[in-house]
């Protein structure tokens, strides 16, 4: 942990300033003696949300999201090209210097160490509604953060104080139950801390922490904690959020493509239940769309894109015709994805679309997408689902709002339990597809496999045996050199 430790605890000490919360400083760690008012708390909390979004340094705004996800059946990379480091994710021979895991090991445990800060100063300051709102999205920002590492990693350090000692250079792995334990706590902490509404774009709110601590639960009843009883703690709190989403400000949006034009338009939606927004001429762009998401025919990256078996599986219709992008514009004239040189679709998802469409980017203003309405909804069908062993009318509600915007039929009435919620998975990998879900799903049911079984002949195959152990990642190198508790 010395590499990251030193950056958190050392390098980023800085005495009090009197920036608002849109001011970005970097992600540094503020010194206690800023934190004594609400301006240097308003500065602590920028700082501890911009780990998340520092392009290729750290956190979610780079191809390295998608890389660390490639175990799934919805996204894959090039065959050959200078992808070894995404390849490693998609056939499951991950190597610990592979540098797209450090992106996210570092950009979560430096917004881990932030928000220690906050937590242990802001109710020093006062307890005023503003102040209380910085607490609870430092609580937020956390469980986001420890939630991410231990689906990722499993059995993960547990650092819950911003205080640099020697003993942190010998820190042991805790196991995935008592990483769970703090993100429950955290989540509880913080929807009772937070107002209904969001501050801004981007930002946390107690709508946001309810919708994420049911996809916790949901999670927790799967591999590898194994709690059913969680399923109806999901059900519960979905509900919650369900029940109260014009308190909270979320609902679908009518047509499934505004999520997704490619312009600023679709930055800031009622579905976006939480979101990492960029700024390029900030000087802080998401590098994740434009040509990370292209193909080669159209001078793209060919970074990340879709697995044949998962795109000949998914419906056709609106859904499926807004999600993908399968004729390539080229200088010969456009050309089916069959005919390109990858021989894969990629994700319409994700392209930027201005100031013209298609428009060839490396660095933009899109946010990035991290939790939406829609999940919730499917959460909650299934949840409920597997929690009675039958699903409920509210259930099928759920569900088939999902399969209406999206052009499909409602799912036939009376299904057990079982084939219900086996049927909300599969919406789920197709409404969340790319999204940073798939993996997810498949590893909590202990699907990943069977998912991994019936490639196409152009798709990327296991170089190793799947077994639990590669459920996880790698420790990042440099800090098990450091620490050989790790």
């Amino acid at each position: 942990m010395k590499k990251i430790l030193c950056i958190i605890f050392l390098a980023s000490l800085t005495t009090a300033c009197n920036k608002e919360l849109n001011e970005s400083p970097n992600g540094q760690l503020v010194g206690d003696a800023a934190l004594g008012t609400i301006e240097g708390l308003q500065t602590a909390l920028a700082g501890a949300y911009q780990p998340l979004k520092n392009g290729y340094t750290s956190g979610f705004a780079s191809a390295a999201l998608d890389a660390v996800l490639m175990g799934s059946d919805d996204i894959t990379t090039h065959p050959a090209s200078n992808k070894q480091e995404l390849r490693e994710m998609d056939q499951f021979a991950v190597n610990s210097t592979n540098s797209r895991i450090n992106v996210i090991w570092l950009g979560c445990y430096k917004t881990i160490q932030n928000a220690n800060n906050i937590i242990e100063n802001y109710g020093k300051v006062g307890n005023t509604a503003n102040i209380k709102q910085i607490g609870g999205e430092a609580y937020f920002l956390r469980a986001f953060s420890y939630f991410w590492l231990v689906r990722l990693w499993g059995n993960i350090p547990l650092i819950t104080t911003s205080k640099y000692s020697a003993d942190l250079l010998s820190i042991q792995k805790s196991a995935p139950a008592a990483i769970y334990a703090l993100i429950e706590s955290d989540l509880k902490n913080a929807e009772s801390l937070m107002g209904n509404t969001k501050a801004a774009a981007g930002r946390a709110s107690a709508g946001t922490a309810k919708a994420l601590l049911a996809e916790v639960y949901l999670t927790e009843a799967g591999y590898p904690i194994k709690d059913a009883s969680k399923y109806a703690l999901a059900a519960a709190k979905a509900k919650e959020v369900i029940d109260n989403k014009a308190t909270y400000g979320f609902d679908l949006v009518p047509d499934f493509a505004s999520l997704w034009t490619g312009t600023t338009s679709s930055n800031s939606t009622p579905e976006d239940v939480f979101s990492l927004q960029f700024c390029n001429s900030c000087g802080n762009p998401s590098t994740l769309y434009g040509k990370s998401a292209m193909p080669g025919d159209e001078s793209g990256w060919d970074d990340y894109f879709c697995e044949v078996t998962f795109f000949n599986n998914f419906p056709a219709g609106k859904r499926k015709d807004v999600t993908f992008y399968t004729v390539f514009k080229t200088s010969a004239g456009n050309i089916n994805w069959q005919n390109g040189q990858t021989k894969h679709p990629y994700y319409n998802k994700f392209r930027v679309n201005a100031p013209t469409p298609g428009y060839l980017t490396s660095a933009s203003d899109l946010s990035v997408k991290m939790l939406r309405y829609a999940q919730v909804l499917l959460t909650y069908a299934e949840a409920q689902a597997r929690a009675t062993g039958m699903p409920s009318a509210d259930a099928y509600t759920a569900v088939n709002l999902i399969r209406s915007r999206a052009g499909l039929p409602d799912l036939t009435p009376g299904l057990a339990g079982s084939a219900f919620a086996d049927s909300v998975v599969a919406e789920r990998s197709w409404e969340l597809a790319g999204e940073y879900t798939r993996w997810f799903d498949l590893q909590r049911l202990e699907l990943v496999e069977a998912a991994n079984n019936n490639k196409a002949p152009d798709d990327l195959k296991p170089l190793n045996a799947i077994t639990k152990d590669r459920y996880w990642l790698p420790i990042p190198y440099t800090d098990k050199q450091i620490n050989n508790g790790l």
